[in-house]
């Protein structure tokens, strides 16, 4: 056995999911905006140089929310409806042996701040505050695969709900947020086991709790409360 070393948290990510439910259930599937702020240990000008050559970057993470209890090797991913298990190593499920999340984040830009270097990035499926590992730069030409197959997670992958959001409670949400909270809410960020067309689910986003049902694959908004 060869000796562990600690992780370090080099950093943390802040956006408009203060709470595990209404992330987006994969990276890369909004626009949403969020903010890399490094410790200071690792707000050094210099570890940042190049990295603005690069359209996409690897975060590696950790799953701070997850339960901590013994690991199982089978899970059941709610995008199956929750009733059907597979192995934990083959879903992205966060009740792992280890909690660590992988994401790919398309980066905006570098920010220099009264915080260090700060990096804009779109795509992250991390609720706000969420520790940071590592940063590695996404490499087209060895990370992307056009031929990969993606097991039964194909199946879900067209899935989407039409989306019903009144005007007058879509004026609550800042107007720059409301293009990424109606992907979101297509994408059902609700348990799929949970099929109650009566059920009102509610998630806290970018200020405004929203809150909705969800009847043959069309989800109603019928509350935008600010916070």
């Amino acid at each position: 056995m060869h000796d562990t070393h600690e992780l370090k948290i080099i950093a943390c990510i802040r956006n408009d999911f203060p709470t595990k439910f209404g992330i987006p259930r994969q990276s890369g599937l909004t626009n949403l905006e969020s903010k890399i702020v490094f410790e200071p240990e690792y707000r050094r000008e210099e570890a940042f140089r190049g990295i603005e050559g690069y359209s996409h970057l690897w975060l590696i993470w950790e799953f701070s929310e997850a339960r901590r209890e013994n690991w199982s090797p089978t899970v059941r991913p709610p995008r199956l409806g929750g009733n059907r298990r597979m192995g934990v190593f083959a879903t992205r499920s966060p009740f792992r042996p280890n909690p660590i999340g992988l994401s790919s984040v398309r980066l905006l830009g570098v920010e220099t701040t009264e915080e260090g270097p700060v990096l804009r990035v779109t795509g992250a499926d991390l609720m706000d505050g969420t520790p940071i590992y590592d940063i590695k730069p996404y490499l087209p030409y060895t990370d992307s695969h056009p031929d990969a197959i993606g097991g039964f997670a194909d199946e879900k992958k067209d899935y989407r709900l039409a989306v019903v959001f009144p005007e007058d409670l879509l004026e609550k949400v800042a107007e720059s947020k409301r293009e990424a909270l109606l992907e979101l809410l297509a994408g059902d960020p609700r348990p799929q086991y949970i099929q109650d067309p009566n059920r009102l689910f509610g998630f806290e986003f970018a200020g405004v709790e929203i809150r909705f049902t969800v009847e043959n694959k069309t989800l109603t908004v019928r509350e935008a409360e600010p916070k």
